[in-house]
């Protein structure tokens, strides 16, 4: 099967279209041919080599975490799912036209393969650090790079949860964080006057790693009440890094409830196809997404 892979860390021009060997389930998971993986920061960082040091990978090495497509193989003790269904999850080395998934959903009503694609790591990274903010209803979230990903379903969910939004993005996105439910700034010079111009902020996540920590500490007075997951030197502030973990079953049973009731919609702002993954990497790293980016296999 052809696979996206790198042999050694680098840039976006280290990843390669390759013949590899099929994987299969093991027990508890299951197998699809994949039709859309999800672009995220961590396939990125992981093939930058950022994370080497705490979680070392043998080179050459797949790419990817998250995927919608149809069931073609079900490992022992897997029930409730059969082949031809139509699933999305998490799993690894997605950018493939087959991948093994470790946790995974069916695709809701009207929910495309694409679509479904950018959902998983989104979903579970934005419960996740919710969780660990500790914002209640009543209170107002300040959220730093807003209107990618995580940032629209951070967004979403705290509206549905009754949590008041702040959120900062470039001066394309303004009205895109206002549908969202979100008073809308934009970051650069004066952002945290601009911040606290729109009301109080009780909590903070940092989405895009851009040097506003110290602003976000200034904001909201207290380490605890700040969360990023994109700079690591966060822990140097008394802040906590939350880059990666969390339940993946739970989150995804969450997002299909989400987006059955309505109140979460992710959009696509760009799709590659698996040949262009170099170009999908580099634009994702330039930022200014507006919802994912996903390969079409």
């Amino acid at each position: 099967m052809k696979a996206v892979r790198f042999a050694e860390y680098g840039g976006p021009d280290v990843l390669e279209l390759a013949e590899v060997a099929q994987p299969h389930p093991g027990p508890g998971q299951i197998r699809i041919a994949v039709r859309a993986a999800g672009v995220n920061p961590h396939d990125w960082r992981v093939r930058e080599g950022q994370f080497q040091r705490i979680n070392p990978i043998q080179l050459p090495a797949g790419v990817g975490q998250d995927a919608a497509g149809v069931v073609d193989e079900v490992g022992i003790g897997v029930g409730g799912i059969a082949v031809g269904d139509a699933v999305f999850g998490r799993g690894w080395n997605t950018y493939a036209e087959f991948a093994v998934l470790s946790s995974w959903m069916r695709l809701p009503d009207g929910l495309s393969f694409a679509e479904a694609a950018g959902y998983p790591s989104v979903v579970e990274t934005a419960l996740r650090i919710l969780r660990l903010v500790d914002v209640r209803p009543g209170q107002t979230l300040l959220v730093s790079g807003a209107a990618g990903g995580v940032g629209s379903a951070v967004l979403q969910i705290a509206h549905d949860r009754g949590i008041a939004v702040i959120g900062t993005a470039g001066p394309a996105n303004q009205d895109y964080l206002r549908t969202l439910g979100a008073r809308a700034t934009t970051y650069g010079p004066g952002w945290v006057e601009r911040v606290r111009e729109l009301g109080r902020v009780d909590a903070a996540l940092d989405l895009n790693g851009a040097g506003v920590l110290r602003g976000l500490l200034d904001l909201t007075g207290d380490p605890d009440k700040v969360i990023t997951i994109a700079d690591l030197e966060a822990p140097m502030l008394g802040i906590r890094f939350a880059g990666v973990g969390g339940n993946m079953a739970e989150a995804l049973a969450e997002a299909v409830d989400l987006i059955t009731r309505g109140k979460l919609r992710i959009p696509v702002a760009q799709s590659y196809p698996l040949t262009e993954a170099a170009a999908a990497h580099t634009d994702s790293q330039a930022g200014h997404t507006r919802g994912r980016r996903v390969l079409l296999v």
